[in-house]
């Protein structure tokens, strides 16, 4: 069933699908306004916080990872707040969502602990685990990043190309995700105050302003590391290439004059010099290997050869 109730003193219900039946039981039990029904059935757009004389109304997007994709991608999830109830609208998209459910549909200790008072109390708890989860997405980019480090200074610059640029667009879309939420944390706090008594929760709510910086901060040191690590690849396939044209350049200052030797002994003009001598073959081929061995002795002792 998409439109799950739990109730206590405060109601909750967790809608997770989005379609027209879903909808339309928002419209007609609660007579929300129909721009933020709009919203909800609509894709992820940019998170805001409406106020109404009857309700709140926000939308929060969180980073969910793609595990096909190897990317981070947007989420929407919806809320109708008063102090009465609270609405969770989402696609399913957030297994931690699932889980607080689960974990308070078996228990009745754990069910009054966050109903039995208003919706605020819910409302933090479910912030909180969303932001808690970003965590382990850190976590794990962090370990892309070191891996990425590992495998430059190894000599597998070229194979990290396609993974840098992977967690370089993970860590943008996790920004562009979560650049709002301090701001809309904060207009929330101050809003509550029409529904309900937020100077015992304050504290609570300052908690997740601390998290979404914390997390800001994280993303912005990943940034860095990211952004170092791709100006390093670069520098070592940069430095690898130009070796290779160097090598080649040498390659062809040696055989340059060997082949304009040749093409010379092979012209065929009349009294060429060595060339009906016995041993002429020999002559030119020893004048050929003396200036070979000559132009790498010199290119050698320049350094230009390691």
């Amino acid at each position: 069933m998409p439109i799950n109730t739990l109730q206590a003193t405060t109601t909750w219900h967790n809608v997770d699908r989005t379609g027209k039946m879903e909808i339309e039981w928002l419209r007609k039990a609660f007579a929300f306004h129909p721009l933020d029904l709009e919203d909800c059935a609509g894709s992820a757009q940019r998170p805001k916080l409406s106020i109404y004389q009857e309700y709140l109304f926000m939308i929060l997007l969180f980073p969910v990872y793609n595990k096909h994709a190897r990317a981070i991608e947007q989420a929407e999830i919806d809320f109708f707040i008063n102090e009465h109830f609270l609405i969770t609208v989402h696609r399913n998209e957030f297994p931690v969502i699932k889980r607080f459910y689960e974990e308070l549909s078996a228990s009745d200790t754990v069910r009054t602990r966050f109903l039995g008072e208003n919706s605020a109390v819910l409302l933090y708890e479910i912030l909180d685990r969303l932001l808690e989860y970003c965590f382990p997405m850190l976590d794990h980019t962090d370990l892309d990043i070191k891996n990425i480090e590992m495998n430059i200074f190894t000599g597998n610059e070229k194979q990290m190309v396609g993974e840098i640029l992977t967690v370089k667009t993970s860590i943008v879309n996790f920004r562009n995700t979560m650049s709002a939420h301090r701001n809309i944390i904060k207009n929330l706090m101050k809003a509550n105050a029409k529904f309900f008594d937020t100077d015992t929760l304050k504290v609570y709510y300052q908690n997740l302003v601390d998290l979404t910086v914390n997390i800001w901060d994280i993303l912005a040191a990943q940034r860095e590391t990211i952004d170092a690590l791709h100006a390093t690849n670069e520098s070592l396939i940069s430095f690898r290439l130009n070796q290779v044209m160097k090598t080649l350049t040498i390659f062809s200052v040696i055989v340059f004059p060997l082949t304009l030797l040749a093409a010379i002994f092979g012209m065929n003009a009349v009294d060429m010099p060595l060339v009906n001598s016995r041993y002429g073959f020999w002559y030119i081929v020893t004048i050929m290997l003396v200036g070979t061995i000559g132009m790498f002795t010199y290119f050698k002792r320049k350094g230009w050869l390691k």
